[in-house]
């Protein structure tokens, strides 16, 4: 029987790439996303994969998210935290609002999703739950000290999630991607791009997004059980760990 994941932010960029990459590998996928419904609904009809609209800052949103999945797909199996935002500037400049959508959005919600679904995995026996982290949660960013701190605060989530579940056949890993060629990347204007970002990635070019899917993919598998608390950089080289 086909396995179900959930895949936050799924409906967009990294997110549709996973979500599409797991669906033709033979999971049963639910996209989760926060906003776009025209984007969610071309999604959709593009690939039939059903999409779940909630607030992955908000716990009970999670809950009744993950519930009506279950209720509809069955048992969630593979949760794949990806949803992310920015709000970028300078600490000194930084509002309260800047930081805190930040660190909800993408640093609670690690919380809110998986709590709802980790009890039912160790029932089971078996989980796979892969957070989306960033290279920037490994070197920092200026401008980005919110975006950081939640990157960074996601791989010390993992290795602990990864210790208390590693028993029961749960793994936990995170993927830091580098620069990879979404739409919001490839809106830096060209001359920012050729002289200031590509110069610092050995490979010479973006990743794509497919690629980070790939690595999702396997850590999603039964092959990747003995790999958990790890954090896979898929960054071209810019940054070496």
């Amino acid at each position: 029987m086909a396995r179900i994941a959930v895949v936050t932010g799924g409906t967009r960029g990294i997110g549709a790439a996973i979500s599409k990459t797991l669906q033709a590998a033979g999971y049963k996928v639910a996209a989760n996303y926060a906003g776009n419904d025209e984007a969610a609904q071309t999604f959709k009809a593009q690939t039939g994969i059903p999409v779940y609209k909630w607030d992955v800052s908000n716990f009970e949103a999670c809950a009744d998210g993950l519930a009506r999945v279950e209720a509809e797909l069955g048992p969630v199996d593979v949760l794949v935290n990806n949803a992310g935002i920015t709000r970028d500037g300078f600490f000194h400049k930084m509002t309260p609002d800047q930081w805190n959508a930040v660190i909800n959005t993408n640093l609670n919600s690690l919380f809110n999703m998986c709590r709802p679904v980790v009890e039912g995995m160790r029932n089971r026996n078996f989980g796979r739950i892969i957070c989306i982290s960033s290279i920037n949660g490994q070197k920092g960013q200026a401008g980005q000290a919110n975006y950081s701190a939640a990157k960074a605060g996601e791989i010390g989530f993992v290795k602990a999630l990864a210790q208390e579940n590693a028993s029961k056949d749960v793994t936990v890993n995170a993927i830091a991607p580098g620069y990879i060629g979404t739409e919001m990347v490839r809106a830096i204007p060209a001359d920012v791009l050729e002289k200031r970002i590509l110069p610092l990635i050995p490979v010479g070019r973006l990743g794509e997004p497919e690629e980070i899917a790939r690595c999702v993919l396997f850590l999603a598998g039964d092959d990747a059980g003995f790999i958990t608390g790890s954090t896979l950089a898929a960054n071209g080289g810019q940054y070496m760990v």
